[in-house]
């Protein structure tokens, strides 16, 4: 994929997942501290996560000064100007979080492709770069991870990775186009509620003589 388009899109995602940490934060009442360290932990926590799992370098993560950059501006904004960014954070936050899932998946999809590592790495890159922030972000804010247990958020993620192991997408048109798929199948199963099956286990009550 051209190197610009990437950049862009690697930024709207990075700014996504930096003002979703950060909106957690203040929900959560954390200080300054918090907020600044769950703001950055949800832009890069699943890329620093997937280093590790396929073996890069961490010098790959440090070498991202621009997005450290722009997800600093992202959080210095949620801290100081609270209301004003959340009222427009959730009017646009939805469609700059599908663009942000897409491209950090498929962005992790490739890294572990080009490693020559096999189906089940890709896909854990995939999923671990998508939504692995959003992950960390709910454990650390003491919530259940809403990736795991709403909507058909990391089946994208799982989606684009077995498009591209198997080569059916293999070019720089290719990706933009799943790029687009990706962010449309995430806001449409937002605003349609898709949600995978479940399972519930039924409790019986004992009686006590």
């Amino acid at each position: 994929m051209d190197n610009a388009i990437w950049e862009v899109l690697g930024i709207v995602g990075t700014i996504a997942f930096a003002l979703s940490g950060a909106a957690v934060a203040i929900e959560e009442d954390f200080d300054l501290l918090g907020i600044f360290t769950l703001g950055f932990l949800t832009a890069f926590g699943g890329g620093a996560i997937r280093n590790v799992m396929i073996d890069l370098p961490a010098s790959t993560l440090w070498s991202q000064g621009l997005e450290f950059n722009c997800a600093l501006v992202a959080i210095l904004l949620m801290f100081f100007l609270p209301s004003l960014v959340n009222r427009h954070w959730r009017r646009v936050g939805v469609f700059t979080d599908a663009v942000g899932l897409a491209a950090f998946s498929i962005q992790g999809a490739l890294h572990a492709q080009n490693l020559g590592q096999p189906l089940s790495a890709v896909i854990v890159a995939a999923v671990l770069t998508g939504a692995g922030g959003g992950i960390v972000r709910d454990v650390l804010a003491g919530r259940k991870p809403g990736v795991l247990r709403s909507e058909i958020y990391a089946g994208w993620s799982i989606l684009a990775a077995v498009l591209i192991y198997f080569q059916v997408v293999n070019s720089n048109i290719d990706y933009l186009i799943l790029v687009v798929l990706i962010s449309a199948l995430r806001i449409i199963g937002y605003r349609k509620n898709w949600q995978l099956p479940k399972v519930k286990w039924k409790v019986e009550e004992t009686k006590n003589d």
